[in-house]
């Protein structure tokens, strides 16, 4: 199985912080790139962070300094640490990978995602 598994979504209010959890295969762990999309109600699929497979990681303009990944390999797990979330940040949020040197195609479509809702 190359796409990973995506938890941790719920309710929260503005200023909260919200942990969400990518566990993938040791194959996709170590070999692929992946990455955290969004998509809020009635908006296009937004790319939150790009995590290559050597760790050079990039994130979206609209999450930076309040988003942050760490990876846990031992049980090959990238978890996206969500701070002073904001209602503009609800939306099913999906993990995704892609082997290096392809991309990520309608991940939205797609992928199995987690809901986040912010109230305000």
């Amino acid at each position: 199985q190359v796409q990973p598994v995506t938890s941790g979504g719920g309710l929260v209010q503005a200023g909260s912080s919200l942990r969400l959890s990518c566990v993938a295969s040791k194959r996709t762990y170590e070999s692929y790139n992946l990455a955290w999309f969004r998509q809020a109600p009635g908006k296009e699929c937004e790319r939150v962070v790009f995590i290559g497979w050597n760790d050079n990681t990039y994130y979206g303009d609209s999450v930076k300094d309040r988003f942050a990944v760490s990876k846990t390999r031992a049980t090959y797990t990238v978890y996206l640490q969500m701070n002073n979330l904001k209602p503009e940040d609800t939306g099913d949020y999906y993990c995704a990978a892609a082997a290096p040197g392809t991309g990520f195609v309608d991940v939205c479509s797609w992928a199995q995602g987690t809901q986040v809702t912010v109230s305000s």
